[in-house]
Formats: C-alpha cells, structure tokens, sequence
C-alpha cells in the first residue's frame, strides 16, 4: 500500500459512524471507498462513557435523524466501534489496500490507536480545545490532520503551538478548515479562511466538508487543498446521524474522478501551447492578406492589406514591417503577402 501522498489530494472517505455498529456495514463501506478510488478511509473511535455525560443533549441535525428521545449517550453507545473490530477493519483495508484511518474522542482511544500502527492520527474539530488530547497526540511525532470547525485562527495557532511544543514538527501538520454544523450551507461555508489558515501559519491546508453535493469540494481543490475529507453511506435515508449530509456511493464516485481531473489541469504553471492545440493555431490565427489586387512594384498599405485566417503566412504583428515596403509580385484578393 502505497502512502506517498506528493503532488496528489489526499481524498479521506469518512464513513465514520456510518456503519450503524454493524461491522459487515462497515466492511461494505470499506469496499464502496476503494471501488470509488479514495486514498484513506476514516472510522471514529470511542467509547460513550468517556466521550459525553448521560444527560448530554443532541445537536440539531442528530435528531432530525435519529429518534430525538434518545440522549446523545444512548445513540453513540450502539455507534461504538470494539478493540477486536478495529482490528478486523484493518484486516479489511490492508486486503483492499487501502489506508484505514479513525478520529479518537477520547484519550483512552487515542492511546488505543496509537497501537495500531497508523500512518496519520486526525483531530475532530471538537477536540481543538482539548490540552491533553493535543498533547499526547503530538508526542507520537506522526503526521497529523487537524479540522478546525468552530475555531478561530487564535484557537487554531494556540492548538499548533501546543502540538508542536509536544513534539509534532509543524511540517507534518496540515489544518482543514471545516463547519461542523450537517449539511453546511453555501453561505457559511467561508473557503477563503482555508487561504488564511495556509498564509497566517505556514501549514499544508485542506477541506473537511460537510455541505451537500461535490461542487464545494471541488473547489477547495482549484484552490490548493491538499486534503479532502468527506463523509459517505451506503445509503442516505438509513437513521443514524451523518446518513443525510453523507454522499452516496456514486456521488463518492464523482468527487474522486472530479478531484483527480482537477489535479490533471493543474499543469507546470508554463503558459505555452498544449500539443492538443497546437494543430489549432494556424487555423485559429490570421496572416497579412491581400484587401484587393496588388500589382508589382506597388507600395503596401493599411487600404490594401487585411488580415484574415489561416495562420500560415506573415503574422498580423508584423503590419508594420509591411506596411511601406513594394510588392515583390501581384497579388491576387485574400493571397498571402511575401515580402
């Protein structure tokens, strides 16, 4: 499996709690994210006891797609992800080949985590705030995605600083800007403070994106994302919390194929003629024509010379040089002029 990343958005399928605590879900997901082409798939781990109270209330959105009796405790109790599955998720990538990825919540599954072997560790936006959780995370000295929903760049330099103080080196760290309320609306998307983000801190910068559809992501990419995570199901109108603002199996299809044709024309930044068009510029240009007949020995002028395609001939930015000198035969209307 291949992790060299360079010159390459990173596309992060985030299936997330999307399982509905059913591993063979769970391992369908998987196989979704690699048939789509995605480079990482993203779980999240945690247990209910350490991540919220019992009492704690449901975010808006979480309601409206879950039974909104239920505490927030009860609902992420049946989305926990054990040990031993976490391990069989792996399995799963590793035959797919296809990096596996979670986001802890908590310190006891970050730790958990770390025993995995993974390439990179990823930071929720809730955690942003969170001391320990940036300390520890920076001590394993790994690559880190840090998403930024809710924050403002005072919250994101002092999350940096308290990961770098712990050890993480600043080059290995890229931020996602990110709005955590599902489905973002275009308006409160904000894509310019990802610029902000790049230019305040010196940081590889990305998108977590939580609106719906594509078009948002896409461009983030134009823009020089270099990370795109997005959530996905295998079915949109399955209860459970992220379902509605998660993409179905094809529209994963159209953001990888839309990101990857992005990437395509980007191209080196020289502005010269592609070999697709170069067949195309006699055609498209024009040369110094004859505007009537011109006999031998007659002067050219602006009243007898035009310019018109094809490109073959003299080029209508030398007009000037023309312009004066005799003609070295007759001309017949709309010929070629040699001087």
């Amino acid at each position: 499996m291949s992790l060299n990343y360079e010159n390459k958005t990173l596309i992060i399928a985030e299936a997330g709690v999307n399982h509905n605590g059913d591993m063979k879900l769970a391992e369908e997901l998987i196989d979704i994210a690699v048939e789509a082409g995605v480079d990482v798939v993203k779980f999240q781990t945690f247990t209910a006891d350490a991540l919220v109270t019992e009492s704690a209330k449901k975010a808006n959105y979480q309601s409206n797609s879950t039974d909104p009796n239920e505490t927030q405790y009860s609902m992420l109790k049946k989305l926990e992800i054990s040990k031993e599955n976490h391990w069989k998720l792996i399995e799963h990538c590793n035959l797919k080949k296809i990096e596996f990825l979670s986001t802890a919540f908590d310190l006891e599954s970050l730790k958990f985590l770390s025993q995995l072997n993974l390439h990179r560790f990823k930071i929720p936006s809730g955690e942003i705030t969170n001391l320990p959780y940036l300390k520890l995370i920076g001590s394993f000295q790994k690559p880190v995605i840090l998403s930024t929903g809710m924050s403002t760049l005072g919250e994101i330099e002092e999350a940096i600083l308290a990961l770098e103080a712990s050890g993480l080196n600043r080059k290995d760290l890229t931020v996602l800007h990110c709005n955590t309320e599902y489905p973002t609306p275009a308006s409160d998307v904000n894509l310019k403070a990802m610029l902000s983000i790049q230019n305040a801190f010196g940081v590889s910068v990305g998108y977590s994106d939580h609106t719906s559809g594509i078009e948002i992501s896409l461009a983030a990419v134009a823009l020089g994302a270099t990370v795109i995570e997005k959530h996905f199901t295998i079915d949109q109108s399955l209860p459970g919390p992220d379902h509605k603002a998660s993409l179905n199996p094809d529209e994963l299809k159209s953001l990888v194929k839309g990101i990857r044709n992005i990437e395509k024309a980007f191209g080196d930044g020289i502005k010269r003629p592609s070999k697709s068009e170069e067949k195309n510029i006699a055609i498209a240009r024009k040369s110094i024509v004859a505007k009537q007949t011109i006999k031998v020995g007659e002067f050219f002028s602006s009243d007898n010379l035009t310019s018109k395609r094809p490109g073959y001939g003299i080029s209508p930015m030398r007009m000037d040089d023309v312009i004066g000198r005799k003609a070295i035969r007759d001309f017949q209307k709309d010929e070629l002029i040699e001087i």
